[in-house]
């Protein structure tokens, strides 16, 4: 780390410290040119992800809104629908892609909603399957029922 005063490159970290509830360390550093301190801060460089839509247009990625559909599908269900979001998000940050599709993000929602809810599986899997009539509806309710086997109906 160069030296704001002498422009030296070598210094010494003296004490580390977290900072931004987690976020990032803060380090005082001394030069070992002019003794001199100055603090520095460490966070983690994310990489930019976005989201490609079935139209092919590219957004980055936003919490916040697959949050409100996670929150649409689990509305009055004993489901943690921000602890989902929170893992979904890390699962995308950890796969390390640039561009990951809606398709992909929807099916990691539904597989995270079937596991703990049902019922707000299907709510999703009705939007985002676009069931267009009672006849789909059904359908992936009985796929549903011929899969259970952990007694998820009763």
């Amino acid at each position: 780390m160069k030296c704001p005063c002498c422009g030296y490159q070598e210094s010494k970290v003296v004490d580390s410290r977290s900072a931004q509830d987690g976020a990032s360390i803060r380090r005082r550093r001394e030069c070992l040119s002019c003794k001199k301190r100055f603090t520095t801060f460490e966070m983690i460089e994310s990489v930019p992800v976005f989201v490609v839509k079935k139209n092919g247009a590219r957004e980055l990625f936003d919490r916040a809104k697959l949050l409100a559909g996670i929150m649409k599908a689990t509305e009055k269900r004993p489901v943690n629908a921000e602890q989902i979001a929170l893992e979904i998000e890390a699962e995308i940050q950890n796969a390390l892609r640039q561009d990951i599709p809606t398709r992909d993000i929807g099916e990691m929602v539904m597989n995270k909603l079937r596991e703990q809810d049902v019922v707000a599986y299907v709510r999703f899997a009705s939007v985002y399957r676009e069931f267009t009539d009672v006849d789909t509806f059904m359908k992936e309710l009985h796929n549903l029922k011929s899969d259970n086997t952990e007694g998820i109906f009763y």
